[in-house]
């Protein structure tokens, strides 16, 4: 007797279709300014996280969507993108590298339709080399990791992470996919890093270090700095001022990295 699985398609949850004018920490930053849409987006949702502050808790921690296939989600967002013409598709959610058949498969459905950027916004704790190679070669041609602290205890803080052995496997993950993308793949794909900051979930002393280890691995790396503001379960933080977030910026210049963007309140700010 032979017993094959998986021969169904791999399907997701997705909502939140439509274009974006200011795009992820993967979108070029010559871009950002654009007065036109500057990507079309798809919302998977689920997430590996439990990130307390989650800006995106409606998709992270649900399933109230529709359920699609590859070909399906791969037809909306070539419909869109044809409408808009962005020449952009991104990935973004919740974590949209979870299920990575349907991911892979919804990739190879768009580029045999179309030549078009494929944007992953990811927080890459489940990224390894294999991974990124299959989607290098389906075709994604930018990427935006959130490397969210560079201690653990950091990272348990800001993504509800308790297990101290998986917040350091994801840690650690997260920080060697980005190393393993710009090492490797830095002519075929853009990549930008974001880092969290408010002064209750991260020191500057700790953002500085993680300054210092992105401009080892190459100082020219697009680098955004959010500013996380009261959400979900956090209500008790306040949302960075403008002028701390400049502050920031500044900080991780003197650090040595070239290219930081500033997430404010008055929009995105550099490099």
């Amino acid at each position: 007797m032979e017993i094959e699985t998986g021969i169904e398609a791999p399907l997701r949850v997705m909502s939140g279709f439509g274009a974006h004018m200011v795009g992820g920490v993967g979108t070029p930053y010559y871009l950002k300014n654009s007065i036109r849409p500057i990507e079309v987006v798809g919302f998977t949702h689920g997430c590996n996280l439990r990130c307390p502050q989650c800006q995106n808790h409606r998709i992270a921690f649900t399933a109230k969507a529709q359920l699609l296939e590859p070909k399906e989600t791969a037809n909306i967002l070539l419909g869109l993108e044809s409408i808009y013409g962005t020449g952009t598709i991104t990935f973004s959610g919740g974590e949209c590298t979870l299920n990575k058949k349907w991911l892979l498969e919804t990739i190879k459905n768009i580029r045999r339709e179309k030549n078009v950027n494929i944007h992953i916004d990811t927080n890459g704790t489940i990224l390894n080399p294999e991974y990124i190679d299959q989607l290098v070669k389906k075709g994604m041609t930018q990427i935006g990791i959130d490397l969210k602290a560079l201690k653990i205890k950091t990272f348990k803080r800001i993504t509800g992470i308790k297990d101290k052995k998986i917040a350091k496997e994801y840690l650690e993950n997260s920080w060697n996919a980005t190393k393993y993308i710009i090492n490797n793949y830095q002519e075929e794909v853009y990549t930008g890093v974001g880092i969290p900051y408010n002064k209750d979930l991260i020191t500057i002393k700790e953002l500085k270090k993680m300054a210092e280890k992105i401009r080892k691995i190459n100082p020219q790396t697009q680098v955004c700095v959010l500013d996380y503001r009261p959400e979900f379960r956090r209500q008790n933080i306040k949302r960075p001022s403008y002028s701390e977030m400049i502050k920031i910026k500044k900080i991780l210049n003197r650090e040595g990295l070239k290219t930081v963007i500033a997430q404010t309140t008055h929009g995105h700010i550099g490099p």
